[in-house]
């Protein structure tokens, strides 16, 4: 399972990008986090060309899939969202890991036994 942003895991953050020139600023341990796939698709594929990390915010498994195919490493999102959406990605083998956004450790346990890919601490998003 994947932790990020626990204090005891030493992870990368995520940072929430707007617009190019905020990719060109950030650092090589961060990951860029974007919008919604619907918004932001232009930066996805500037990402994806550029091969720099990416990850996109999620709200449905029509967005999950288009940001697979648009190359994503990561996809953030709800609980209820990755319960629809995990089960997909394993059945199509999305090289994209499902990540759901959680406020406190208590959740790991949870989100393991559904089989979900990792959580994000909210404290890991800048």
């Amino acid at each position: 399972m994947i932790i990020v942003g626990h204090p005891w895991i030493e992870s990368k953050k995520f940072c929430k990008i707007f617009a190019q020139e905020d990719i060109k600023k950030t650092q090589a341990e961060e990951i860029v986090l974007l919008e919604p796939i619907v918004d932001s698709h232009d930066l996805a594929q500037y990402c994806k060309e550029n091969h720099i990390p990416f990850a996109v915010t999620v709200n449905s498994l029509k967005e999950a899939i288009f940001a697979n195919a648009l190359g994503a490493v990561y996809m953030v999102c709800e609980e209820d969202d990755a319960l629809i959406i995990h089960p997909i990605a394993q059945e199509y083998l999305f090289d994209t890991r499902v990540l759901v956004l959680i406020h406190d450790e208590k959740e790991i346990a949870k989100i393991a036994r559904s089989g979900i890919d990792g959580v994000i601490f909210t404290a890991a998003i800048c």
